[in-house]
């Protein structure tokens, strides 16, 4: 489900408020522990953590008038999402993530490629995703988007 709200914050205010509570737990998590340089904006409908033009002026391959996407957040239908690039492209990491999420839940992992989806909202790892969102820089993220996705 796409929304059409102009800020984070408005796409927030949209939500239920389980859901609200949620997405702004994980902005904060995120927020507190993504390396700098990453900016948060709305993109495709959701809130996006990217790497902006001033960063990464190509931005991305789809629609270059568009920022370079790394992680999104969103309020789905039936569940709560997290959308993270460098999951799905860098093995290591994906290997790293499944290993360490048992760690923090006892939900079972629901992961597509990039897609980390949450059914109860009460079984957010936050700790974890706050963890992952350290794993990689923009420098790193750019590094592996250029070697994998543009052409």
């Amino acid at each position: 489900m796409q929304s059409n709200a102009l800020t984070p914050d408005e796409y927030v205010e949209q939500l239920p408020e389980d859901r609200k509570l949620a997405i702004n737990a994980l902005r904060k998590v995120i927020l507190e522990n993504l390396p700098e340089g990453f900016s948060e904006v709305m993109s495709y409908g959701m809130i996006g953590y990217v790497v902006p033009h001033s960063l990464y002026p190509d931005g991305y391959h789809c629609d270059p008038s568009l920022p370079l996407p790394f992680l999104n957040i969103a309020s789905q239908k039936n569940f709560v999402a997290v959308y993270h690039m460098m999951v799905y492209s860098d093995p290591t990491l994906h290997e790293w993530f499944v290993a360490e999420y048992p760690k923090y839940t006892k939900a079972k992992l629901d992961m597509g490629k990039s897609c980390i989806r949450f059914k109860k909202v009460d079984q957010i790892p936050y700790q974890l995703i706050g963890e992952l969102a350290t794993k990689v820089t923009v420098d790193e993220w750019v590094s592996r988007y250029e070697k994998n996705y543009k052409r």
